[in-house]
């Protein structure tokens, strides 16, 4: 097993990476001092559910956990204000109060939509991520959780950190192939941004990767958690450092809207965002190296680097001024300068956005 602390004072909290560690939840929890009185609630979606959910209830209640569990539709609309009401509505009725603690078990849309839940419930209660997707790797950590609007992305939400993110990469094997790439799009993003010497090493092992090898995913997942932790812990709010996290998200948050948060995985749309930010990086005067290795390795995951056609430029240039980082006419964007290391440009001009969204169209594979 492998672990990694997100370093935040008294609210410092541990990643802990391995297999099988569902079945060991109850030690887990009783470690971190979770309420057995108080009951705790499990908000997973109907595809966990029915390959996951049993085995951590009976490990919760095999150490005396009081656990109620629900379960939402899976997809990007179930992180909408009418299922955060709905979940509102069943931790009360299933009594949880103040010292209660709620559970994670999922991907990226369940962590985001149930950690929202925790942070709003009574003001704010416990919260743990048990990921089950490689994309969560990165969601799973830093705090930040939120609900989509049917104009802007995460634009409802808060910062609430877990107690701990309890990552069984056992859960990982059972994932479409579709959803294995769409994870690994983040953990290329860590490198790209972060250590150049690591997206040499997932150029290198891409066809391990996209294999599930249990070493290769073990490792390269531990980087991404250790690259997110470093960043977190240095700015937990987002106001300067963190922000780096973003490359590729203000179009790829733009893309997902567009296209309703049905077309376009989040893992895709960061794809082809970074794409464009690897675009925005060469004409801001970087090296072309910064291009062409971008999209050498996302292309190896068989990940998208292109607009769909039939996506509307109009449209997408309109759901990025609603993106928080838009501001009296120019976009906040991660901009790369080299593999391995990125600058937050406050002043990027729409045109040249839009320059770059209309590059995307031409994109070849």
């Amino acid at each position: 097993m492998r672990e990694v602390t997100v370093e935040l004072g008294e609210r410092s909290y541990p990643i802990y990476i391995g297999e099988g560690l569902i079945e060991q939840a109850g030690e887990y929890f009783t470690k971190h001092e979770i309420s057995k009185k108080s009951p705790l609630m499990i908000v997973t979606d109907e595809n966990v559910a029915s390959r996951h959910l049993s085995k951590l209830e009976v490990a919760l209640q095999g150490a005396g956990f009081q656990v109620v569990s629900t379960i939402v539709k899976p997809g990007e609309k179930s992180k909408s204000l009418s299922v955060f009401e709905d979940l509102i509505t069943k931790a009360l009725e299933a009594g949880l109060d103040r010292k209660s603690t709620i559970v994670a078990l999922g991907g990226g849309v369940v962590g985001d939509l149930a950690g929202y839940v925790a942070a709003s419930y009574m003001r704010g209660i416990k919260f743990i991520q048990v990921p089950t997707t490689i994309l969560a790797h990165d969601s799973s950590v830093g705090g930040k959780v939120a609900v989509n609007h049917p104009l802007a992305k995460n634009i409802i939400g808060a910062f609430h950190q877990p107690e701990l993110v309890l990552y069984d990469l056992s859960t990982l094997q059972t994932l479409p192939l579709r959803d294995v790439k769409a994870g690994l799009s983040e953990v290329i993003k860590s490198g790209l941004i972060w250590d150049a010497e690591f997206v040499d090493w997932i150029d290198n092992n891409a066809e391990r990767l996209l294999a599930l090898d249990e070493e290769a995913l073990g490792y390269a997942l531990y980087m991404g958690c250790n690259i997110k932790a470093q960043v977190v812990s240095q700015d937990e709010r987002e106001n300067s450092l963190r922000m780096i996290l973003n490359l590729g998200h203000t179009i790829g948050h733009a893309l997902e809207a567009v296209a309703g948060y049905n077309e376009l995985l989040h893992g895709e749309a960061i794809s082809i965002g970074m794409i464009g930010s690897a675009r925005l990086g060469v004409k801001l005067g970087g090296s072309e190296e910064i291009y062409t290795v971008t999209k050498r390795v996302l292309s190896r995951m068989g990940l998208p680097v292109g607009l769909p056609e039939h996506l509307d430029i109009d449209a997408i240039m309109e759901a990025m001024l609603h993106d928080k980082k838009f501001s009296e006419g120019t976009m906040v964007f991660v901009v790369p300068t080299a593999i391995g290391e990125v600058i937050i440009d406050h002043s990027v001009s729409t045109e040249l956005v839009r320059e770059i969204v209309e590059q995307l169209k031409q994109e070849a594979v």
